[in-house]
């Protein structure tokens, strides 16, 4: 199965080209659009818990 996708792929070199280019494309808008954070939060995550239990004061 490799070999065949290898033998096609050598055949349709422009294809293959054109799927190279659309990938890089693809690659460079995906990584001009992601946010980045400059100082990341470190601290731990907190949670508050409300609870009511019998008997308290």
């Amino acid at each position: 199965m490799i070999g065949r996708l290898i033998d096609a792929s050598a055949r349709n070199r422009a294809l293959m080209l054109f799927f190279a280019l659309a990938l890089a494309v693809g690659g460079w808008t995906a990584a001009r659009h992601i946010q980045l954070d400059a100082i990341p939060d470190l601290s731990d995550p907190q949670v508050i818990v409300f609870t009511e239990w019998m008997g308290r004061s």
